[in-house]
């Protein structure tokens, strides 16, 4: 059991590994391919955590925490890869570039170490440093690069704001709904990086209107002062 159970951070840890796949190919400007390996890191942060507590990896592998190794992880893949990738892809203006960057990687860093980014409620406490996604919309919509400043501005702000952001599984409010939104978005996303990220208006309406509705679930949820029972 002890060994299944390392497998699981193996699992986990390989998330670095498709960071770093991720940073070369935004390195050479291959953003297509860059967001496949981020996607890949996407996947398994998302299902490892289901292995760790069917194999119970806090008993059974207890040197190594995976708290903190998924928190390494995803400052990688959610932060510091797309950072770069912003300022590289010259999505934003000249001279605030590596500024607006470095706001980006700071607050990140902060974020995940803030033992209340959750709330009570299951939702997150703030924009949860989802950089990975922010980058890839500037990337698809192509926004003027004053526009996409605002939004890094406004994002980062966001980071220390009492805003509540929807967590897809936990968050019991509209979950049927919030899954098949992410669903949606999901094949919305695997679609634009098949066509390089030019997916055409249709598709691209789709992942802004989805965009909108896991940002207004939050949003409403604050504004109507729901509270539900943590699972």
């Amino acid at each position: 059991m002890g060994a299944l159970a390392f497998s699981v951070h193996i699992f986990t840890a390989c998330g670095a590994g498709f960071a770093l796949l991720a940073m070369v190919a935004a390195v050479a400007q291959d953003w297509t391919m860059m967001f496949i390996w981020l996607g890949v890191a996407l996947i398994i942060d998302g299902v490892d955590g289901s292995f760790a507590r069917a194999l119970n990896t806090a008993e059974n592998a207890p040197r190594w925490s995976g708290d903190v190794l998924d928190l390494v992880v995803d400052f990688l893949t959610y932060v510091f890869v797309p950072a770069y990738a912003i300022v590289a892809g010259a999505l934003l203006p000249d001279l605030l570039a590596i500024p607006a960057a470095t706001v980006i990687v700071i607050t990140g860093a902060l974020y995940f170490a803030d033992r209340e980014m959750k709330t009570d409620d299951n939702f997150f406490r703030g924009f949860p440093a989802l950089w990975n996604l922010v980058a890839f919309y500037l990337f698809v919509l192509r926004p003027p690069p004053w526009l996409a400043l605002v939004a890094v501005i406004i994002l980062a702000m966001l980071t220390f704001a009492p805003f509540k952001f929807v967590h897809p599984v936990r968050v019991r409010r509209w979950r049927i709904l919030t899954l098949a939104a992410v669903i949606a978005w999901a094949a919305l996303a695997f679609v634009t990086v098949l066509r390089d990220l030019a997916p055409g208006p249709w598709v691209a309406g789709g992942l802004v209107v989805i965009g909108a509705y896991i940002l207004g679930v939050g949003l409403a949820d604050q504004m109507s002062n729901h509270r539900e029972p943590a699972v």
